[in-house]
């Protein structure tokens, strides 16, 4: 699929197969994928972990119960699928502030991880404020 070290993948055919990946999960198990609901429930997971009676008594949690479920594999299956393509295609390294990011805003790691929180956490409220 690939031509070159830095081509990377047409985002045509990425989201083409994205797209693919969506049919089938509403053909298959009836629902849109997401991830957004799969975090809150990580989260009710981990805090089970150490208060389950807290959890048990949250409003939210008594709707969606904390599981492993079908979505939670999805973003499980993303992170295991974009190390292997990674790995695979010789383009995986650790980096904490991209180079793009550097020429732009400078070589600041707590800048860099800020901005990211921050657009993370709005992202977030976002997809949950949308009931997604």
């Amino acid at each position: 699929m690939k031509t070159s070290k830095d081509d990377g993948w047409s985002p045509y055919l990425a989201g083409g197969l994205s797209g693919v990946v969506l049919i089938l999960s509403v053909w298959v198990a009836g629902k849109y994928f997401g991830a957004s609901t799969t975090f809150v429930r990580s989260a009710g997971l981990i805090e089970k972990i150490f208060s389950a009676g807290r959890v048990a008594g949250m409003e939210y949690f008594v709707k969606e119960t904390p599981r492993v479920d079908w979505q939670w594999m999805f973003v499980v299956g993303i992170f295991v699928g974009s190390m292997i393509s990674s790995t695979t295609s010789n383009t995986f390294r650790w980096q904490a502030v991209p180079n793009m990011w550097e020429r732009q805003f400078g070589p600041s790691r707590i800048l860099r991880g800020l901005v990211a929180f921050l657009g993370g956490l709005i992202a977030m409220f976002g997809a949950r404020l949308a009931d997604g």
